[in-house]
């Protein structure tokens, strides 16, 4: 079998797979799980075929084309461009969603709406690796759009709680507010180039032919900011956390919030055209890392407080673009997206567990670690990845970054981008890098050495839900084994860590792990003096079931789908007055209520006022008016000839003494 036919198999296969899915889930449900997980699998293996060929120095990328039907002066073309940063994403991709598929048939298991969640999955694969794998921006378009429609869809499986019902709106609406810019900006770069073609545009911007390189990424960056959840378009990602738990991985780890990154990195020749473009996103970048890393050590929530980690690695990828290295910024987006699967899976096994989402009440449970031994010890690897201690995946993609970002600081890179840009990324990142390993160890500690009464033991999850969290472990410990090898698939450069960055970092995030821990055992001793009830599920609740309804309690029980009001919480003592803030997420939401959703709302009234007073009025007077006259004519209507006949006789009287009047006059 070609590479071709198997690139084109890849996206296709988990297409295929939704729409049996959709079409046999009620009649033949047998068929339901198998449709779900076979092609997901499918194309995960021919994504490792596929990347296995496209792999290795000086290998051609792929390109094949077919143009369906002609679409005016730039033509839209069904294309393939798979280089190796496509090949090994789509890898990723793959691996992820068939471990979602997998878990969720445990997780989701006696769900009457499994059937159309399972197909939504697949169509969610398939328009991610559509995203990867295409070579017109149009056609990559479409999965950028399909991507937000399955988002609302899934966001709001559990559509009976208004959580996840104001989720899945503001994850659409938002997403939404960045894609118009994006749709401007991509019509912008095919009327410079010439046409939609990736090859085509590199091409032109590599002859200097792109007219408005400034205002083209600036469009751009306000898509990927929507769909990367990058500040200020940031905000509906931890929302989204009212979705199923599988769910949430899949947007975090390998599609949606990826996709934004992954564009970016495609087409950095287009942002790099504009040293303005690659400040405003370093700028962007910096204010994301230290902004959702401080929001991520005042949650509550276990789910919120990985949501707004994703947001923050995120930035360290927009913060690798910003200094012009993809290679560090997709080997970052890969690793991540491998321990931060295992983060929110293993976070569904701890909530099932534990009855509840709520730390504060976890802390309180004495030997959850004893009842989940595969969730403990496979979330404490992706924590430690997370955090970027060695030898785990994440230290080497975290440091590859900080190496970008310092030789671009000290003009070392050779690049388009500014040395402004690289000192913002690396100071930026070191100050991530300590507060990313103090909320790691917060959640660590909270979770997992509470201290109280004996968790109650609420079953054995499924074996599919932890076998797939051992599959994720995998890649979290040794994909840093591979820096020797990527950059053949990458565009050559070293990705290895160099002492100075190493040291900071590590140094960093040891300090910011044992300040934590020092905080923590300073306070610990007050969780028993301050008892925090959660109403918890039944014994016999199934995994989706105990999430949905933890959702539901914690606001009920704590004030707050954010925040629980916990002395005993170690953050409290480290970020003091800022605490509240950074729990609301430095109120974002309401600054953007005050200035969009209260103007939308009064406007909407004042439109709603002159729709029913002004222009009904009118409606309403020409019907009043055509009734009085109708009930005028009306009266004359008697139904007797004889008055017909007067009336006639009187104005044929009439008529002729006018026209004698007026003869006379003549």
């Amino acid at each position: 079998m070609t590479t071709t036919t198997l690139a084109v198999l890849v996206p296709l296969l988990p297409f295929l797979g939704a729409v049996a899915g959709l079409l046999l889930g009620r009649v033949a449900p047998g068929f339901v799980r198998p449709l779900a997980i076979l092609p997901t699998l499918a194309a995960a293996a021919f994504a490792i075929a596929v990347a296995v060929r496209q792999g290795g120095d000086g290998t051609a990328p792929l390109e094949a084309s077919t143009q369906l039907t002609p679409t005016g002066s730039i033509p839209i073309d069904l294309a393939l461009y798979i280089d190796g940063f496509a090949a090994l994403v789509a890898v990723l991709v793959g691996v992820v969603a068939s471990c979602v598929q997998i878990y969720s048939t445990g997780y989701l298991r006696g769900d009457a709406r499994y059937p159309s969640y399972a197909a939504l999955v697949s169509l969610f694969t398939s328009a991610m690796l559509l995203v990867v794998y295409s070579g017109d921006l149009m056609v990559l378009l479409v999965g950028w759009e399909i991507m937000g429609i399955c988002s609302y869809f899934l966001v709001g499986h559990y559509w009976e709680t208004p959580e996840a019902r104001a989720a899945s709106l503001k994850a659409f609406l938002v997403t939404k507010l960045g894609d118009v810019p994006f749709l401007i900006g991509l019509f912008a770069l095919a009327s410079d180039a010439g046409t939609f073609r990736i090859t085509g545009v590199l091409k032109t911007v590599a002859d200097g032919g792109l007219h408005h390189p400034t205002l083209i990424a600036l469009l751009l960056l306000a898509g990927v900011a929507g769909k990367s959840a990058q500040f200020p378009l940031h905000t509906w990602l931890p929302d989204a956390m009212a979705g199923p738990t599988p769910v949430s991985a899949l947007i975090h780890a390998a599609t949606m919030v990826a996709a934004g990154i992954y564009f970016v990195a495609r087409l950095l020749p287009v942002f790099a055209a504009s040293a303005a473009a690659l400040v405003v996103l370093a700028a962007m970048a910096a204010i994301t890392m230290v902004g959702s890393a401080l929001a991520a050590l005042a949650q509550d929530d276990i789910k919120r407080v990985l949501a707004y980690s994703t947001i923050g690695q995120l930035g360290y990828m927009s913060g690798a673009l910003a200094v012009g290295d993809r290679g560090a910024a997709v080997f970052h987006l890969i690793a991540h997206g491998a321990f931060k699967a295992l983060l929110f899976l293993g976070a569904g096994v701890i909530i099932h567990a534990a009855g509840t989402n709520s730390l504060a009440a976890m802390s309180r449970m004495r030997g959850l670690s004893r009842r989940i031994p595969d969730a403990y010890w496979t979330v404490t690897v992706a924590l430690l990845a997370l955090a970027a201690i060695p030898p785990f995946a994440g230290f080497f993609s975290k440091e590859s970054v900080l190496v970008a970002a310092e030789h671009t600081a000290l003009g070392e890179s050779g690049g388009a981008a500014p040395g402004a840009a690289g000192w913002t990324v690396l100071i930026a990142g070191l100050l991530t890098a300590l507060l990313t390993a103090a909320y790691a160890a917060r959640l660590w500690l909270l979770t997992f050495r509470g201290q109280g009464a004996e968790v109650p033991d609420y079953g054995k999850q499924p074996l599919s839900m932890n076998a797939v969290l051992w599959v994720l472990a995998i890649p979290s410990i040794g994909l840093g084994l591979a820096i020797g090898y990527l950059p053949g698939w990458f565009d050559g450069h070293s990705l290895a860590p160099n002492l100075t960055t190493s040291v900071l970092g590590t140094g960093v995030a040891l300090v910011g792990g044992l300040i934590t821990y020092g905080c923590w055992r300073h306070t610990s001793a007050l969780a028993a003096r301050n008892p925090i009830g959660a109403v918890v599920p039944h014994p016999d609740t199934e995994p989706a079931l105990a999430e949905r309804e933890a959702i539901e309690i914690h606001t009920q029980v704590y004030g707050s789908i954010a925040g629980a009001p916990d002395p005993a919480d170690p953050a409290r003592l480290l970020l003091g007055p800022l605490h509240r803030h950074a729990a609301a997420g430095f109120h974002l939401d309401a600054v953007y209520h005050q200035l969009f959703v209260r103007p939308v709302l009064a406007a909407a009234q004042l439109v709603r006022f002159l729709d029913r007073e002004v222009v009904d009025t009118y409606v309403r007077g020409a019907g009043t008016g055509t009734g009085w006259l109708g009930a005028a004519v009306r009266r004359a209507q008697t139904g007797n000839v004889q008055t017909y006949l007067s009336a006639l006789l009187a104005g044929s009287v009439v008529l002729a003494i006018a026209a004698v009047l007026v003869a006379a006059g003549a």
